[in-house]
């Protein structure tokens, strides 16, 4: 019988130590290191060959080498998911032998886009959907409910992954979905399902598999209280893209979008619309994120975020109002929490405007969340509007980012930005000098500004 071996694995960053300490040498984080057993065997790695997955690897392959002027640089056809907003975040398509791991929030729709997409292509393709989760009824029933094509999909409700394997090479899938990671075990490992060495073997198994026989595999991910994938950071290594659904709970709008992509663009967007049948594209995104009110008031404006390949409109909301506390209150939704302090201290000292007495709310409506730095202008526009309790027009478009010494630079996409604002019928925009086109664009009044205090000279 082969040596049973101990490892310790840093749940933080998946890093291997062959003795356990108090803080992970290469994250340098506390108390995160879970020990592991391991097979010291001559075949200890767990294999995924295109016969019975019972049993062991036999014999060596020699790695070839080659230019890399050699490789094949011919595009791998990709897969219509028959949603396109699904096709853009994924870069265009399903690529063949792809892993991509789709995380989010209980209930917030992993499941149900997954099966409309599986039952979509089941009319087409041959395609396996295993859940570990539900019984094979509950997934039946909720098909019916959406009322989707399901006479040609195949289930399987299995958590054993060398079971899951031996079943797919039987079925010969196209595209694999496992709902869920945390519920897959291999017998070789030692833990309970859902532990760090589980989550992270069986989904470096599910990866080696979906290369070896070029089945594109979807794994649904469970997340923590901080809105992490659970398990190990490795997870996220290991497979190809990850995709987080987000949404409010009182709202029926959700949001895809990928944050690792190595077939696509990072940070793309796809909208949809949570019903009764299951998950609808939204087609025009800007206009949900728009739904003003008639009624015009102050601490409101607009900017065009870019997401991924495409611009976004979406409103930014401020209050300011006299703090009651010592410690004035600095509340941001859908922004850095940081930045805010950085902005407040840019405009105090090339505006001349101090809000250091006033608690400042701001909020990006309809959920969406921005990374980027092209908000910095519209949010002080936000902030003054409120502060000042004067409103800003409803057809003034505003972006640029704000540098620590008072300067507007220019945003990547900046035309493209305003062409998507003149589309919205938006007339006037507050723009980057740099960003200003040439030729302008008919219909819109366009005002470059080179520092924050002609911005607010114009406002």
């Amino acid at each position: 019988m082969a040596k049973i071996k101990s490892a310790y694995v840093c749940t933080e960053c998946g890093a291997d130590h062959s003795q356990w300490q108090g803080q992970c040498a290469v994250c340098s984080a506390w108390n995160t290191l879970q020990e592991i057993k391991l097979n010291s065997g001559k075949n200890s790695a767990i294999p995924v060959v295109p016969t019975a997955p019972s049993k062991g690897y036999s014999g060596a392959v020699e790695a070839k080498v080659k230019n890399i002027s050699d490789v094949d640089l011919a595009e791998v056809p990709r897969i219509s998911s028959s949603m396109k907003e699904l096709d853009r975040v994924l870069g265009g398509g399903i690529v063949p032998g792809s892993v991509v791991l789709i995380g989010g929030d209980p209930g917030v729709g992993k499941s149900s886009i997954l099966l409309q997409v599986m039952c979509q292509l089941s009319t087409e393709y041959n395609v396996l959907y295993v859940t570990g989760e539900e019984s094979l009824q509950q997934v039946a029933l909720r098909a019916k409910r959406m009322q989707l094509p399901d006479e040609k999909l195949r289930l399987l409700t299995e958590t054993d992954v060398e079971l899951i394997a031996h079943s797919a090479l039987a079925e010969s899938p196209k595209i694999m979905v496992i709902d869920s990671i945390q519920t897959m075990q291999l017998a070789e490992v030692s833990g309970a399902a859902g532990g760090v060495s589980q989550v992270r073997e069986s989904a470096a198994f599910l990866t080696r598999f979906a290369k070896q026989n070029n089945i594109a595999i979807f794994l649904v991910g469970h997340v923590t209280k901080s809105g992490e994938v659970a398990g190990p950071r490795v997870l996220e290594h290991i497979v190809d893209t990850v995709v987080f659904l987000e949404g409010q709970s009182d709202s029926r709008f959700r949001t895809l979008r990928a944050i690792k992509n190595r077939f696509g663009a990072v940070n793309e967007l796809g909208v949809f619309a949570m019903t009764e049948r299951g998950m609808k594209q939204v087609k025009n995104p800007s206009a949900i994120f728009l739904s003003r009110g008639e009624a015009v008031s102050s601490g409101s404006v607009v900017m065009v975020v870019w997401e991924g390949s495409r611009p976004l409109l979406v409103e930014i909301q401020a209050l300011v109002d006299d703090s009651l506390y010592g410690a004035p209150k600095r509340v941001m939704v859908g922004l850095d929490q940081n930045r805010i302090a950085m902005l407040l201290a840019v405009m105090h000292r090339h505006g001349g405007i101090q809000a250091s007495d006033q608690d400042v709310y701001v909020n990006v409506v309809g959920g969406v969340k921005i990374t980027e730095t092209s908000a910095d202008l519209a949010v002080l526009s936000a902030i003054l509007s409120s502060m000042r309790d004067q409103p800003l027009s409803q057809e003034l478009i505003v972006f640029g980012e704000v540098g620590l010494a008072g300067e507007i630079r220019p945003v990547p996409s900046g035309q493209e930005r305003l062409f998507e604002a003149a589309k919205h019928g938006f007339k006037r925009a507050i723009v980057p000098i740099g960003n200003v086109p040439k030729n302008g664009i008919p219909s819109m009044e366009i005002i470059g500004v080179k520092n924050l205090q002609q911005a607010l000279e114009v406002l």
